[in-house]
């Protein structure tokens, strides 16, 4: 190619005062126009419906709402851990190992680790991403009838030979390392980082959930195992008194002082009895195979060294205010974070419908030449850009993601209110089933008194010849229905003290 030496180009050195003032004026800038942001900070909604006691000045995004409290004079039941509040070893015992093997609480602690990334991943968009590319290859083939007629001659007015098909028109060899920066102006990459935030927050109270429902779960089944294998004693010790009034009323027949009908009811009174046995016992199977279930492993016997009239009722711990109590459940402390991440998806979906500003750099080194590739002096280059991207019309698209928002942060708010009162309904109906299970064990515990007081009299009677042999069948019916019944509520009354610990939060610590 040829060069014109009359014509020169005069270097300028270049002025680095300018230079520091244009940059130091470009950054102020981008800090100026990054302090704007839009979308509405997220304050606790105010529910008319639900007590004052509830609300605090702040969010629990602050993890401030733990702290707060109005009771100081007594020691809270959600307060306590879940393995002072329950006392008895075995069951302490079933709960860890549940905690360790539940199939539920460990995919819960998995979906922390994700909400975790998400969190890590929002915090990163506020660097820039940086690509780089090693070596690059570039050739391209062309033919005479290519779009490039103008250049094709310039090569032959300059006496160059140009082929005609499949010629070189263009030949580089390029390294790069190429970074892109959005300047985060209107607050959307703000948002983005406080919505992961909510939802790793949430995924933590969802764990926090799992592990209560757990805790509640396992108690439960036990206490139910429990009272089932004291039923199966009571039917077994009535199935025994049925076998001897059966007996004793066989010899009447025998004897010829009474009718084959007396016979014959009291031997379908005795196969009553003995089938409430296996009835009973099928009913300990499934409990049993439940429990092994809750501990993440497969059915199996489960020892039980308990005796079910041991087993006292929680009585240590006063329950106090209870909208100052469900403070402390996970479901609630997740209702709140789902509105706080939809108030911040919110303020992204607004964001979006903004200029956004990306700066872009590019270093590498690029040549037509592979043996000057290396040389930097003269092959380095540099790139520098900036562009302003302002949506304009998108089939409505920004403003019906905006209004969508907006409504789904109407819906959280909703969620959010019911969770509350049904915070404070679970709380109240646990408080009045306790106290009228209570009253019904009273009296319960006076049943059983009478009803073995006349299973003892109506035992003499029909030996003495004074009573007959009805007398005594119902008689042994209402002592064994009683027995069980007594049974039965002071199991709803255990598993009733459990249901108030889980409504008021507790088990989680």
């Amino acid at each position: 190619m040829k060069t014109n030496s009359n014509i020169y180009t005069k270097k300028r050195k270049p002025n680095i005062g300018n230079l520091m003032s244009k940059a130091a004026l470009f950054l102020i800038s981008i800090l100026v126009l990054a302090s704007c942001k839009v979308g509405e900070k997220y304050e606790r909604p105010h529910f008319e419906e639900v007590s004052e006691e509830f609300y605090v000045k702040d969010s629990i995004l602050n993890d401030s709402l733990a702290e707060a409290s109005v009771i100081r004079d007594s020691l809270l039941m959600s307060s306590i851990p879940w393995s002072d509040f329950i006392e008895d070893s075995t069951l302490v015992a079933l709960i860890d190992t549940a905690l360790v093997n539940n199939i539920d609480l460990q995919k819960a602690m998995r979906n922390m680790d994700i909400g975790l990334e998400y969190l890590a991943q929002s915090k990163a968009n506020f660097l820039p991403s940086v690509n780089a590319t090693p070596a690059g290859f570039g050739r391209e083939y062309y033919s005479e009838n290519f779009n490039n007629y103008g250049s094709n001659r310039a090569r032959r007015n300059h006496g160059e030979n140009v082929p005609t098909s499949l010629y070189t028109e263009r030949l580089e060899y390029t390294s790069a390392l190429q970074a892109n920066w959005e300047v985060d102006i209107w607050g959307k990459l703000r948002w983005q980082k406080e919505a992961a935030r909510a939802d790793f927050m949430k995924s933590q109270e969802f764990k926090k959930l799992i592990q209560t429902e757990l805790i509640a779960e396992v108690a439960s089944t036990y206490y139910n195992l429990v009272m089932l294998k004291s039923q199966v004693e009571v039917a077994q010790k009535n199935y025994a008194l049925n076998d001897s009034t059966f007996n004793i009323v066989k010899l009447q027949y025998d004897a010829g002082e009474t009718t084959s009908l007396a016979l014959q009811q009291t031997k379908s009174q005795q196969l009553k009895a003995k089938s409430l046995i296996p009835q009973l016992e099928r009913q300990y199977t499934v409990q049993e195979n439940k429990l092994n279930r809750l501990l993440g492993r497969s059915p199996r016997p489960i020892a039980l060294d308990v005796d079910f009239d041991e087993i006292e009722f929680q009585k240590r711990y006063k329950t106090g205010i209870p909208l100052e109590l469900i403070k402390n459940r996970p479901d609630v402390a997740m209702a709140e974070y789902e509105l706080i991440s939809k108030n911040a998806r919110t303020g992204v979906a607004e964001a979006l419908k903004y200029p956004s500003l990306s700066i872009g750099a590019g270093l590498g080194l690029n040549s037509m030449d592979l043996s000057n590739f290396l040389d930097p002096v003269s092959s380095a280059f540099a790139l520098l850009n900036g562009s302003i991207f302002q949506p304009i019309f998108n089939n409505r698209k920004l403003k019906t993601n905006y209004r969508v928002a907006l409504t789904e942060r109407e819906i959280a708010q909703l969620e959010f209110k019911d969770n509350l009162i049904g915070a404070v309904e679970d709380v109240s109906n646990s408080l009045t089933r306790i106290n009228k299970l209570k009253e019904e064990y009273k009296i319960a515990q006076e049943r059983i008194e009478v009803t073995q007081k006349g299973l003892k009299d109506a035992a003499l009677l029909f030996r003495g010849g004074f009573a007959n042999y009805l007398e005594v069948i119902t008689a042994q019916s209402d002592a064994l229905e009683s027995e069980l019944n007594e049974i039965n509520t002071k199991k709803q009354i255990l598993i009733a003290n459990i249901e108030l610990y889980r409504s008021l939060g507790g088990g989680w610590k």
